[in-house]
């Protein structure tokens, strides 16, 4: 019989791709999801999956019921998460509970049903505005968000688990990731799927900031890539390691990189600075290549091109 993943979050932006990505290499998976922010119909391509694919609507804020997900597992795959920062900021609470009690929820029943490794979405939000960059896995961290601070103390829990219990863990900071299944009509969207449906519907593009900031936009297949290198990969148990593309771009860049793609002018408006926003952020993945032999293998231009496919149709490219 094949290895069981379980993924929380699995019914979300990035959970869904990974699910995809561990049926098509023929495992089976269990999803956890409360389906606050995920959808069933991110999972409708798995309708073939039959019963190598098991959905549990549940919290990981409810332990009973995470460590029934957790039974059986070969790793477990820690998406679920309050993932938005201005959210964080309107409710820290929430942040906390979701982000840390979730966590540590999961490393527990991992623990006790005597699952392996999981392996924990983290956030360059850790590092906050300190230090030089690129960012270094090394370097200080000093988070300005409810949001950062919530990830950097459940990453901090994963590595306490892996050092004074039988479990190994692995956390991921991922860099602005992007790709199809965002949702651009939500007001806590990232900015890649708001761009293009902007750019695309004729409406000004709205930028908090000057649009100078900068970012390591990384396409999902990436860091799905990252995570099953990091659940399989032997003697990582404890590593803290950035994924990314590690290259800068700003926001004003990839406004005209997305208005270029569609063959449409991109109208800005800029608006104030938004609480809790780092101002530049991009990454070193010289750890994330010598531990997991990780590559980026699709670049900004070639994500942006299948995001836009998946918001507006590929007819809607090169007009």
């Amino acid at each position: 019989m094949s290895e069981l993943f379980l993924v929380t979050g699995g019914a979300g932006f990035i959970g869904s791709h990974l699910v995809a990505r561990l049926l098509a290499d023929g495992a089976r998976v269990r999803v956890l999801d409360n389906f606050s922010a995920g959808t069933r119909a991110n999972l409708a391509f798995a309708t073939k999956a039959g019963k190598r694919l098991e959905v549990v609507r549940g919290d990981i804020r409810n332990r009973a019921t995470v460590e029934r997900a957790a039974r059986g597992a070969r790793a477990i795959f820690h998406q679920a998460a309050m993932r938005s920062v201005p959210r964080s900021v309107k409710d820290p609470l929430g942040a906390n509970e979701n982000n840390v009690t979730g966590t540590l929820n999961v490393l527990q029943a991992a623990r006790r049903c005597r699952v392996p490794r999981v392996v924990f979405a983290s956030s360059s939000s850790v590092y906050g505005n300190t230090g030089d960059l690129p960012r270094v896995e090394t370097q200080h961290t000093d988070p300005i968000s409810p949001y950062g601070v919530s990830k950097l103390a459940a990453e901090r829990y994963c590595v306490a688990f892996s050092r004074v219990y039988d479990l190994e863990t692995v956390a991921l900071r991922y860099f602005n990731v992007f790709g199809p299944r965002q949702d651009p009509t939500s007001q806590y969207s990232a900015v890649v799927p708001r761009f293009i449906t902007s750019i695309a519907d004729g409406r000004p593009v709205q930028i908090h900031g000057d649009g100078s900031q900068s970012r390591d936009f990384t396409y999902v297949a990436n860091v799905v890539d990252a995570n099953v290198r990091a659940a399989h990969t032997p003697g990582v148990n404890g590593a803290v390691l950035n994924i990314a593309t590690g290259r800068k771009t700003t926001v004003n860049e990839l406004v005209e990189a997305v208005g270029e793609m569609l063959g449409l002018p991109a109208e800005k408006q800029f608006l104030p600075d938004r609480a809790g926003d780092v101002r530049d952020s991009w990454a070193d993945i010289t750890a994330a290549r010598e531990l997991l032999g990780f590559e980026p293998r699709v670049g900004l231009e070639e994500g942006l091109r299948r995001a836009a496919e998946a918001f507006t149709g590929a007819a809607a490219l090169g007009r």
